[in-house]
């Protein structure tokens, strides 16, 4: 049986260099590929009277001065609503007479401008709702199982967190309301599975009286390991589908799910278990045996 704890090295450094490859790609574009919805801007909700492509909007606005699209959402075969800097009144009849010139049927169905300031309130009560989620399970873990095991899920979470925004920052995914919805509902899916995993530890605990502790865990998540995979196959399944098959409203949910579910096992298997073990240290089994 492959010792999963023994080699723990391999997995946290796969999990480090994804990180990274975010942190530095974060640095080299400036940050998130944010939607207006966090830095403000203008929403056009147009007919263009024709079938279109994402490509060939964006080659007609190419030339509009003072126009930068941040998106291009496809809501039915003619209609689309284009995300923007914020326009004045001039930049959207400009935009306008831009589209008639590719879409002669083209036209402007409504407008919504989203200022900064909703944008700055949005990421404060993101954050805020995702330390109140993580303080909450932090307290639950430590009073079903103890501190360290707590510690340990929550660094399994975090995990989950960084690599979504990394993978979003490499290849400038746009982050929007549905990206932060999506985390959300990850970290309750990612807990669940790392509870079913300190669920095996605990009972293995009892019962292995002559097993070291990394022994125990590397044991649980291998008896886990079926469960855990197929759980999130099943639904990996069904949210591929709905990213397949879906409107771009929901794609927008569903790709950041897809991302945090894959996150998600990884950390469950491969991380969490893992740092319990670390914070736990050598017990007294462990000494005696390296003393034998």
């Amino acid at each position: 049986m492959f010792n999963i704890v023994a080699k723990r090295s391999i997995f946290f450094i796969i999990s480090g260099l994804v990180i990274i490859a975010g942190i530095i790609a974060m640095v080299a574009f400036g940050g998130l590929n944010t939607d207006i919805d966090f830095t403000g801007g203008t929403a056009m909700y147009v007919n263009l009277g024709a079938e279109y492509d994402e490509a060939g909007i964006r080659d007609a606005l190419k030339g509009v001065e003072g126009v930068s699209v941040s998106s291009v959402q496809k809501t039915g075969d003619q209609e689309a609503v284009i995300k923007t800097a914020e326009l004045a009144t001039e930049q959207r009849v400009a935009v306008e007479e831009a589209l008639k010139a590719k879409f002669a049927s083209a036209s402007i169905m409504s407008v919504d401008n989203v200022s900064a300031t909703v944008g700055q309130e949005l990421w404060g009560n993101a954050a805020k709702s995702i330390l109140i989620a993580v303080v909450l399970m932090l307290i639950y873990i430590t009073f079903r199982f103890e501190l360290l095991s707590g510690i340990s899920a929550v660094i399994a979470l975090a995990h989950d967190l960084l690599v979504m925004m990394a993978i979003y920052a490499i290849f400038r995914f746009p982050v929007n309301t549905s990206f932060i919805a999506a985390m959300l509902t990850i970290l309750g899916y990612s807990i669940n599975a790392t509870i079913v995993i300190f669920d095996r530890i605990r009972e293995n605990t009892r019962f292995l009286k002559k097993e070291t502790f990394r022994d125990i865990v590397n044991k649980s998540i291998w008896q886990s390991m079926g469960r855990s995979i197929n759980t999130s196959l099943t639904t990996l399944l069904t949210i591929v589908m709905v990213y397949i098959l879906g409107v771009p409203s929901i794609r927008d949910f569903a790709l950041p799910l897809i991302i945090g579910i894959v996150a998600g096992t990884y950390s469950s298997i491969f991380i969490a278990g893992q740092f319990w073990v670390l914070f736990k240290g050598k017990d007294k089994k462990d000494i005696a045996k390296a003393k034998a």
